[in-house]
């Protein structure tokens, strides 16, 4: 067998079953090979299951790691900072660097120079994202109301400085801030988007 083989998976990420389709073998030896190419370098694990060739991930772009981000917890979206990035309402700019809410647990995955964060939010807060481009995103005020939430518990840190406040809807951030606790709308108000 050989990793050129692995090249005829025209999938930026895939699991055991396309190895084994594409190189005509079980899934439980195509198991065994993405653990050696996993080990050799050819490929790399995002998590149980789920691999990108290792040329492949050199020349993803942005969006590609944002459509892996969702899967590195089921369910999530991308906000918080990564958001407004995204939105260019923040110049502070995340390169390879994504944030993602998800309901489970907060975690991170790192991937060949790339930091995937999950932190944890309250579930009846686990709302208002879109999907854009094959992945799902907060809205601009949905992820804005997210790093203030979670600032209000101490659990994140956000220069305010760099926000460009006229691109966001303060009706909008009113509305959704109903749905938050009071110590996050108090945290708004001393900040002026309340």
């Amino acid at each position: 067998m050989n990793i050129v083989e692995l090249n005829k998976i025209t999938k930026f990420y895939f699991g055991c079953e396309d190895i084994a389709r594409a190189l005509g073998i079980s899934v439980a030896s195509a198991k065994v090979t993405a653990s050696r190419y996993t080990s050799q370098g050819f490929l790399l694990r995002f998590k149980k299951n789920i691999y990108v060739l290792r040329d492949v991930w050199k020349s993803a772009t942005r969006g590609d790691k944002m459509r892996l981000a969702n899967l590195g917890q089921v369910p999530s979206y991308i906000s918080l900072t990564t958001a407004l990035d995204y939105y260019q309402i923040t110049t502070q700019m995340q390169t390879d660097f994504i944030e993602s809410v998800a309901i489970k647990r907060s975690k991170e995955i790192s991937m060949d120079g790339s930091v995937f964060r999950y932190v944890k939010m309250a579930r009846n807060l686990y709302k208002t994202f879109n999907k854009e481009k094959g992945f799902f995103i907060a809205t601009p005020e949905k992820a804005l109301l997210d790093a203030f939430y979670l600032m209000s518990y101490g659990r994140y840190s956000f220069d305010l400085s760099s926000l460009d406040a006229k691109r966001l809807d303060r009706r909008e951030i009113k509305r959704l801030s109903r749905e938050f606790p009071l110590k996050t709308g108090n945290l708004l108000k001393r900040n002026g988007y309340l």
